[in-house]
């Protein structure tokens, strides 16, 4: 996300590495809260990632793995309500829905959903749920993904 205190237009930047991406295939170990504001730092990096992924026209894959203290982020409406004590709603629902339709596979661990006694049902529509969250990412990583942890 931008930050707008940023004064544009009083600095002239010089690109002097380019970065060239073939392939992005990438894994974002979201295993602990950090913001922006009220924004995920991990969601908004994998928005941000997919967007440039899309201007270079790069083929790859990116997977967002929650687990630990930011599991709850995948939590329905209902699910999220009664985790977090409120009445509001899951406030980044709409964030992972368009990570979702633009092919970045979202996926929730089990283990974190066992200690909290969550089942599939009480996901957002369109979120995996995988073995372990740790296996999950080594198994990615040899098969060359890259660990992003913001």
């Amino acid at each position: 996300m931008p930050n707008n205190n940023d004064k544009k237009g009083e600095q002239n930047s010089v690109v002097e590495i380019p970065v060239v991406l073939e392939k992005t295939n990438v894994v974002f170990n979201l295993d602990h809260l950090a913001f922006a504001g009220d924004v995920p730092v991990g969601i908004s990096y994998m928005h941000l990632l997919t967007d440039r992924v899309r201007e270079m026209n790069t083929k790859g894959q990116i997977v967002g793995v929650f687990h630990g203290d930011a599991a709850y982020m995948t939590l329905n409406d209902e699910a999220y309500n009664t985790y977090r004590k409120i009445i509001t709603g899951n406030p980044y629902k709409g964030l992972l829905a368009e990570l979702l339709k633009l092919g970045v596979e979202i996926e929730e661990c089990v283990v974190s959903m066992k200690n909290h006694a969550w089942s599939n049902e009480d996901l957002l529509p369109g979120v995996k749920v995988n073995e372990g969250a740790v296996g999950r990412i080594i198994q990615l990583t040899q098969e060359g993904y890259v660990q992003i942890q913001p």
